[in-house]
């Protein structure tokens, strides 16, 4: 005879659970967003012969950290 596994993984639901998931996304938003400002503000800090070192223009700025 087989036999049929009943139990189920808890789920949490309601409101509770709707804030982690909210609190979730935004904290990985602002912590992608910080990123993105840190980066842009070391490369904008680079002289011109500097960021030419190391293949960058100050038109790739805004690219590479996801301003556009």
């Amino acid at each position: 005879m087989a036999a049929i596994d009943q139990t189920r993984p808890y789920v949490a639901a309601g409101s509770a659970a709707g804030f982690g998931s909210l609190f979730a996304t935004f904290a990985g938003v602002f912590t992608s967003w910080m990123q993105a400002r840190e980066t842009r503000k070391a490369l904008s800090g680079l002289s011109d012969r500097e960021l030419d070192d190391i293949g960058l223009s100050r038109a790739d700025i805004d690219a590479i950290t996801g301003r556009y």
